[in-house]
């Protein structure tokens, strides 16, 4: 048996989702003539009380989008030092905004409204950059799928309204984060002022992202997303994979979940393992006391078929996902309670 845990992005899309991919209708979305693209940005939108949306190619094109909306060139946006927008988008936030990150060591990717506050540069003291943006993550990706508290968002929302600042959320997964805190869209939509959404993760989609906004943040969007070459032709056939993921799958994520869960508590009793970050939702992180502890049991996994990735620093993580069996699960547990 050969079992995938690499990441949520490696699902296919199923034969339900499939069968509706082939069956919708489709246009020329550059012109915006695509009635499956236009019908997805209006669920979307709808669904998180945002007045716009906009799909993407990948969830890094929506969040360097989003980015350059907020910012001017020289100018600088906030976030955890775990943040995706600064570790895995290639740099992109310097090279398409010519912005900088002020970094905060937050709790597993997770920053507070008084560490936000504590960065945010005076706006007359010009030796410093112009602090123009705070950016959020839910759950974070290398916080080991980390989920903010409501209450702490509510918190830094206000903040950033009296400070006048806008504030952004990379909600990649955060149909996940969403299952697990049972908060709705429209709370995460009145919270922000910019969302980035993926469907290609948890919800088993193919391709594709959205950026959620105004109608006038979504239309300069537009000619931004022109500007980084992610205009596609016919693509309903995604949009349409997307909005059966949300319709079909986002209910079912919880499995995930459970699944992650027993996945940590399997690996906790494994003879070395020093630390296994708490598993909120679909990721489970941890560490060996050792390198050559950690190579053993990367070398156990591959004999048993069974891929995982390692993140640097001594990190391994398995990740759930909808291609993740009952069947593979079982045999998955059995192999790590094999290793010694």
């Amino acid at each position: 048996m050969e079992v995938n845990l690499i990441s949520d992005t490696v699902t296919r899309p199923t034969a339900g989702m499939l069968a509706h991919m082939m069956e919708t209708p489709v246009g020329d979305d550059v012109f915006k003539e695509d009635p499956s693209i236009n019908a997805l940005e209006e669920q979307v939108a709808s669904l998180f009380g945002k007045e716009a949306a906009l799909f993407f190619p990948s969830g890094t094109m929506a969040n360097q989008t989003a980015i350059k909306l907020h910012t001017q060139p020289g100018e600088q946006l906030i976030c955890d030092h775990y943040a995706h927008i600064f570790n895995y988008e290639g740099g992109g936030v310097s090279f398409n905004s010519g912005v900088s990150c002020a970094l905060i060591e937050g709790e597993r990717g997770r920053i507070t409204a008084e560490q936000i506050k504590q960065r945010i540069n005076p706006s007359d003291f010009y030796h410093s950059p112009k602090t123009a943006l705070v950016a959020l993550e839910n759950t974070t990706n290398k916080g080991g799928g980390a989920c903010y508290d409501p209450e702490e968002i509510k918190r830094i929302a206000a903040l950033c309204k009296e400070e006048n600042l806008p504030l952004h959320l990379d909600g990649a997964r955060l149909w996940n984060a969403m299952t697990a805190t049972k908060t709705s869209p429209a709370f995460y939509g009145e919270m922000f002022d910019t969302i980035s959404v993926c469907f290609s993760k948890g919800l088993g989609a193919p391709v594709g992202s959205a950026l959620l906004g105004t109608k006038e943040q979504i239309d300069r969007a537009l000619r931004i997303r022109k500007m980084l070459g992610g205009g596609m032709r016919q693509a309903g056939y995604l949009a349409a994979a997307a909005s059966y993921g949300i319709t079909h799958h986002w209910p079912r994520m919880e499995e995930d979940h459970q699944k992650a869960k027993a996945l940590g508590e399997a690996v906790k009793a494994v003879d070395g393992v020093r630390y296994l970050a708490p598993v909120d939702t679909n990721i489970v992180i941890f560490e060996f006391t050792s390198e050559a502890r950690e190579k053993q049991f990367m070398e156990h996994m591959q004999k048993c078929k069974i891929q995982l990735i390692s993140m640097g620093s001594g990190k391994l993580r398995f990740v759930t996902h909808l291609d993740y069996s009952n069947d593979q699960h079982a045999y998955v547990l059995q192999c790590i309670k094999q290793f010694n």
